[in-house]
């Protein structure tokens, strides 16, 4: 694992944070931040860089008018709306449900000895369980995995209008919503309302779009990144096994340490100045979250996996206005999947002999396609 493409990636990141943090890439048009501060402020600061994408001369598409696509005030009245319907309670009511799916997908490979973390576990798992909040049939499920590897990158383009599928599924569910509400998030979602203002039909499928993949994406490669700081430290597996009030520290430093988000985009809204270079209005900007959570003047020995490294302020899930609505429910799958596990297998480990293969380098997850695993029950 050593020389894989994270590593290389890793001495990039450093590389840049100490002779270009803030660096202009003509091949990309776009601005590249590195640093720690400069980070969080690109992700924070919204009168300067902005999360809205000029859209004349084009129709506006769901994403466009999504949680990650706006800025305060629009941002901060759609968020309301969404928080009365996406509550901490729902995502708590759905811990019991998360550890019978996770002993059920466990139980079809238990004989076997071994599985893959991402094709057998992690996915069925999240796709099953935004699928269940949202109130889409399992029928539907294979699905909703296709478009969110599309949408988040994960998978090459095949040339379809996936996002003109996705719109018109969703489009059609809130129609039968509106006939006959039921106990889902998409019924709450189209109840919720501010001031007498419900959210609009293009923001719902914003919405539902954006949770697919945030919801889904995001937390199976958490998963498969967890397995892979496993991989590289041992001794923690064993550790966790003698005492499992370790897995908050865990999740959290696997966060920091291998995010699974890289970066994140924004456009400046005003010429500005950003690590001493000047930025002007209109151009695009790369925050690396993967760099800043390495950055050597916030995190000590930021390239020690350090399960108790107290206060641990990674970026992995955002900062400021845009932090992560569906935070809960990734650390809250990762922790269960974690305890299971750990509770009904004596080893775990990664396949003898198996290859990883890293997701696209240049895009914005990070993580491995596959990880296969043996296990021996206890």
């Amino acid at each position: 694992m050593q020389n894989d493409a994270y590593f290389l990636s890793l001495a990039w990141y450093r590389h840049m944070r100490e002779h270009a943090p803030v660096t202009y890439s003509e091949q990309h048009q776009q601005w590249m931040v590195f640093c720690y501060d400069d980070v969080k402020r690109v992700l924070s600061d919204y009168e300067a860089f902005s999360s809205e994408v000029e859209s004349e001369g084009h129709m506006l598409t769901p994403m466009d008018v999504s949680l990650v696509a706006l800025d305060p005030p629009r941002h901060r009245h759609l968020r309301a709306l969404i928080t009365q319907a996406f509550t901490p309670r729902i995502v708590t009511q759905m811990t019991a449900r998360i550890e019978q799916l996770v002993n059920d997908l466990l139980e079809k490979h238990a004989d076997r000895g071994e599985m893959d973390i991402i094709d057998d576990l992690a996915y069925p798992l999240t796709v099953t369980i935004i699928a269940e909040i949202l109130g889409v049939p399992a029928a539907d499920r294979a699905r909703f995995r296709h478009w969110s590897d599309l949408l988040a990158g994960v998978a090459p383009f095949d040339g379809s209008d996936f996002m003109g599928e996705m719109s018109a599924y969703f489009s059609h569910m809130l129609d039968e919503r509106r006939r006959e509400p039921q106990e889902d998030l998409i019924s709450s979602l189209l109840a919720a309302q501010v001031g007498g203002e419900h959210l609009s039909r293009l923001e719902l499928l914003g919405f539902c779009i954006l949770l697919l993949v945030a919801g889904n994406v995001t937390s199976t490669h958490l998963l498969g990144n967890v397995f892979l700081c496993f991989d590289e430290f041992p001794h923690l597996l064993d550790d966790l096994a003698r005492d499992l009030m370790l897995l908050p520290g865990v999740i959290e430093e696997v966060l920091r340490y291998r995010s699974p988000l890289r970066f994140m985009f924004r456009v400046a809204k005003k010429d500005t100045q950003l690590g001493g270079q000047s930025i002007h209005a209109g151009q695009w900007i790369s925050a690396y979250i993967a760099s800043a959570n390495h950055d050597e003047a916030v995190f000590s020995h930021p390239e020690r996996f350090d399960i108790t490294r107290t206060p641990n302020p990674h970026l992995s899930f955002g900062h400021g206005v845009h932090y992560c609505l569906g935070a809960p429910l990734a650390r809250l799958e990762t922790r269960i999947v974690l305890e299971i596990m750990l509770q009904r297998f004596s080893s775990i480990q990664r396949r003898p002999g198996s290859t990883l293969e890293s997701l696209d380098p240049q895009g914005f997850m990070q993580g491995v396609k596959h990880f296969p695993i043996i296990f021996t029950p206890r």
